[in-house]
């Protein structure tokens, strides 16, 4: 059977709007052989779809439905323990669409779960009505804990940095869906069909990527066309599989493949 893969996108395969080399090499053979592969992002704000026309915009065809988020993760997770629940949501488009697929009730009234991710733009009011709900016991859960995402005018507030803001004034931290949580990689395992051992992810940091595929099981590939740095590996305690420059040296690397 060919190996599955999971593969970051910011870092590994795009660089802002400009693709890196040998992502495209990589994607044509990806669905060349046949192989099972998501396209891996913590990031919320956007749909499959939305994700996938920015894609290919920078050359890279990949359709939505190779494209599994933490707003898809989250949703999962939600409809698993309580079917057909309610929920309060901060977050994009590509949260809500995700809650909506798995019939959840949006209520703003007395929800079940306050369910945080990235929102097109910071609403303070929506912030304070979460805060409110949690207060009173609505269940928290974020999408993903990243604090900054890189953004048009420099680094941008995420999902973390909002929800650090709720936990400071009600006391409550969130159970945080996406990477570097290995739940994620469960819920895009079980989607593919395929199991840990024959698949392989590949990121570009330590702290989220790697850590979350070994503590999964996957073969763990490091590339260093992102955030982390090879100097960086000295000060983690544990090391991935194999470390890479870039998405270029697996193209032609056969036993990545077999």
């Amino acid at each position: 059977m060919p190996k599955a893969f999971l593969i970051d996108m910011d870092g590994v395969l795009v660089r802002g709007s400009t693709v890196i080399a040998g992502a495209e090499d990589f994607i044509a053979r990806l669905n060349a052989e046949g192989h099972a592969y998501f396209i891996f992002t913590n990031n919320s704000r956007y749909t499959p779809t939305m994700l996938s026309d920015r894609l290919k915009k920078t050359g890279l065809e990949v359709t939505a439905g190779h494209i599994f988020s933490s707003a898809i993760a989250t949703a999962i997770f939600l409809d698993h323990q309580q079917p057909g629940g309610s929920a309060y949501v901060v977050g994009g488009p590509g949260l809500y669409t995700a809650l909506e697929e798995v019939s959840y009730r949006l209520d703003d009234q007395a929800p079940d779960f306050v369910v945080l991710g990235e929102p097109i733009t910071f609403d303070i009011d929506a912030v304070t009505r979460a805060m409110q709900f949690v207060h009173q016991g609505a269940r928290f859960i974020s999408t993903n804990p990243d604090v900054a995402d890189p953004g048009e005018r420099g680094i941008e507030p995420a999902c973390g940095a909002i929800a650090a803001m709720i936990s400071a004034a009600t006391g409550v931290q969130p159970y945080s869906v996406g990477k570097p949580n290995p739940l994620m990689m469960r819920c895009a395992l079980n989607r593919l069909d395929m199991r840990a051992s024959d698949a392989i992810i590949i990121g570009d940091r330590m702290d989220t990527d790697i850590i979350a595929g070994m503590e999964s099981g996957l073969e763990t590939v490091l590339v260093l066309s992102g955030v982390s740095r090879e100097e960086d590996l000295a000060r983690f305690s544990f090391r991935p599989d194999h470390i890479r420059n870039s998405i270029q040296a697996l193209v032609d690397e056969d036993r990545f493949w077999e």
